[in-house]
């Protein structure tokens, strides 16, 4: 066992990583820098002069996190303080290690209509749009890439940026009545916290096409057949829908959450990288896992799991 364990450190240690490899392995890092011409602090002190709202972080001992997004006056809108506290909340699920899985929800049975309009009306340049929007894919970037398996629970409406959202998580689930509107065209913009590339990604670049040009009213019963959801919830009530998508959760992160965690790793490298660098990446992550208690354990069940 000892011996194992330092066979693969020595792996993980001589392994020749790419740069976009190493984005993967070392959390944290963003996309853009100030080599992008980002400044960080300044953004986030623009942000700071637009309150209201909060992102709550509930951590339960299942594994299973819930994150809503709770500004419900608004429509669950994102204020520029809601936008730091995301960054914050991202930052606290990186160091969740025994998180496995992830619920996005809003508050009050409606998922979120986006950026808050008093925001976006006094951040009125280019500049300063480019500003939020590299602010917001550095975060939701960091937020696809946890280590955990992510659910967005649509309720309601997800409109702009809350269906950006919807985007950045691994899995779209919607309440009967809820509906997916991508509105950028109709304010005059594209989607900027990173929809397009992440939306061409989940239903191909023909059907992102109509959507976003269409300004469609994606239904839960179009969104489920263009492949944007994986499911339609029984309830439309916000309980019992949160019930609902916690259980259909539970199905994909049974086990120990360092399995479920490398598994998510992997699958990330496997969209992110090259063929080789992810088939790299794949090596170093199965010798975190292999000769560890949860694969001793499973030998030790040896055909057990054929039924």
């Amino acid at each position: 066992m000892a011996l194992r364990q330092e066979m693969a450190k020595s792996l993980l240690k001589t392994s020749s990583l790419s740069g976009r490899t190493k984005l993967l392995h070392q959390t944290g890092l963003s996309l853009y820098s100030t080599s992008h011409g980002f400044y960080e602090e300044e953004v986030k002190k623009k942000l700071q002069q637009f309150p209201g709202g909060s992102i709550d972080l509930q951590k339960e001992d299942s594994g299973i996190g819930i994150l809503t997004l709770n500004n419900p006056s608004k429509m669950n809108a994102f204020s520029g303080v809601m936008m730091l506290q995301l960054l914050e909340k991202v930052i606290e699920l990186e160091n969740w290690t025994e998180g496995k899985g992830l619920i996005v929800r809003g508050a009050k049975n409606t998922f979120s209509s986006g950026s808050d309009l008093n925001a976006v009306k006094s951040l009125g340049t280019p500049e300063d749009g480019m500003a939020v929007c590299m602010f917001m894919q550095n975060t939701l970037t960091r937020f696809m890439r946890l280590p955990i398996i992510s659910v967005a629970l649509v309720q309601g409406w997800a409109l702009g940026g809350g269906a950006e959202f919807t985007t950045a998580c691994d899995f779209r689930l919607m309440t009967p009545e809820s509906k997916i509107r991508f509105v950028h065209k109709e304010m005059g913009i594209i989607p900027s916290w990173g929809g397009t590339t992440r939306l061409v990604e989940i239903i191909g670049s023909r059907q992102a096409l109509k959507v976003l040009s269409g300004a469609l009213k994606l239904d839960s019963k179009y969104a489920l057949h263009i492949g944007m959801v994986e499911e339609v919830l029984q309830s439309s009530d916000e309980t019992k829908s949160l019930e609902e998508a916690q259980e259909w959760l539970k199905q994909f992160i049974q086990g120990p959450p360092e399995v479920i965690r490398a598994l998510k790793k992997s699958v990330c490298s496997g969209r992110e990288l090259y063929l080789e660098e992810a088939l790299q990446n794949e090596r170093d992550l199965l010798g975190t896992v292999w000769g560890g208690p949860a694969n001793l354990e499973a030998i030790a069940k040896k055909g057990k799991f054929i039924k």
